[in-house]
């Protein structure tokens, strides 16, 4: 096993889920990765061809409602996927995650699901929701015109999202719309040090006119009466960007473990792997990854197991499962930091594998949904408060 393809493989999952084809094509897409990865930081954004090799591998029709053709995936089991990705490349992971966020438009129109799932399940969705820019009335439905920041995967993407206000009829949640990539501008403007491959950039609409029925309140009752469209939307997308963060710090693990008894000091001090403060420091920053790892899919679990009996999820469990995607997030970035202080002056140099993991390891715990807030939050539902943010499930 190398660094590349990661530790936890985990692999009957895959197999036993409808859809997916054996894992061998699974496996040689990770290889295929592995090779491009640098290819994709240079372009910042990962290109239509391998997104639509992730498409035939299932990854964007396993939240499609089942109605439509998906082929629904237990939320764990799609996340060990992602992890896998992640492992070999953090950009390529967060855009495949968001084959996950098709459960976000449960509160579209049944009509306007049919029509954007009429051919076939595979739907890329990317969107850039903030700063919500407002959007005025029209007799169809809305005149878009604003600029929409984090658009990550829209190179590629099917169909987009955009964020505007809510109404009274939404109770002050705030709407999505639904936008063909041709009616929108995108600004190719993300540069940054981590997660360089998402093609995270801008959106810009200018007098796009979109019918209300392709409009859905953000955290709405879904119309969908599926298991999958009972799991928390908003919780789901949480989970599914902070297990690209345990996907990289995995890979930082793998290298350290796999080198430190390879290369020689150029002080002619003992090599790392002969030295009791890297041993040790690497055996504890595995220990914090594989027990943060353990909370996040046992709180996943456990939600799916009270949903498959015909339950709900409660809001203790859904406190458990935020808790754990953000607890993960920092965790992972705290573990790619020790690997880094571990590992001596080589990797100073900007070519060095582990500087590209420190800046994708720093992203996910930067997100909204994975923020220090949700300690807060999660500590006051489970001490029978409300939640101390908003959209919290």
């Amino acid at each position: 096993m190398t660094g590349d393809e990661g530790t936890f493989k985990e692999t009957p999952a895959v197999t036993e889920m409808s859809g997916f084809e054996e894992m061998s094509a699974f496996e040689e897409m990770l290889a295929e990765l592995a090779h491009r990865r640098e290819e994709f930081r240079e372009l910042r954004y990962v290109p239509k061809d391998f997104i639509d090799r992730l498409k035939r591998l299932g990854l964007y029709r396993c939240a499609t409602p089942e109605r439509f053709g998906g082929e629904t995936m237990p939320p764990a089991d799609f996340l060990r996927l992602i992890e896998r990705i992640s492992a070999v490349d953090g950009s390529t992971g967060w855009v495949a995650s968001f084959g996950s966020q098709l459960v976000y438009l449960g509160s579209l129109p049944l009509e306007s699901q049919a029509r954007l799932y009429a051919d076939g399940p595979d739907v890329v969705l990317a969107g850039g929701l903030f700063p919500v820019q407002p959007a005025a009335p029209t007799k169809r439905g809305f005149l878009l015109n604003g600029r929409w920041k984090f658009a990550s995967g829209c190179m590629a993407a099917d169909v987009l999202i955009v964020g505007i206000p809510g109404d009274d009829s939404t109770s002050g949640k705030p709407r999505g719309v639904l936008v063909r990539p041709d009616q929108l501008e995108i600004v190719r403007d993300w540069d940054v040090v981590g997660m360089q491959g998402t093609g995270s950039f801008d959106l810009i609409a200018s007098d796009v006119e979109v019918d209300r029925e392709w409009s859905f309140i953000r955290g709405g009752a879904a119309v969908i009466d599926e298991p999958l469209y009972r799991y928390p939307a908003i919780t789901y997308a949480a989970q599914s960007l902070s297990i690209v963060s345990a996907g990289v710090a995995r890979a930082a693990l793998d290298f350290a473990e796999q080198t430190g008894s390879g290369r020689a000091s150029i002080t002619g001090a003992p090599q790392l792997a002969d030295r009791a403060y890297y041993r040790a420091g690497i055996a504890e920053a595995e220990a914090a990854l594989r027990s943060a790892r353990a909370y996040f899919y046992e709180a996943a679990e456990e939600a799916w197991g009270a949903l498959a009996g015909g339950g709900l999820v409660s809001d203790e469990q859904n406190a458990h499962l935020r808790l754990s995607a953000a607890h993960l997030s920092r965790v992972a970035a705290e573990v790619v930091g020790k690997v880094v202080s571990l590992s001596g002056t080589a990797v100073i140099f900007r070519d060095h594998p582990l500087q590209a993991l420190l800046g994708d390891a720093l992203v996910p715990q930067e997100h909204a949904f994975l923020s220090p807030a949700m300690y807060d939050a999660a500590g006051a539902v489970l001490m029978g408060r409300p939640p101390t943010v908003p959209a919290f499930r």
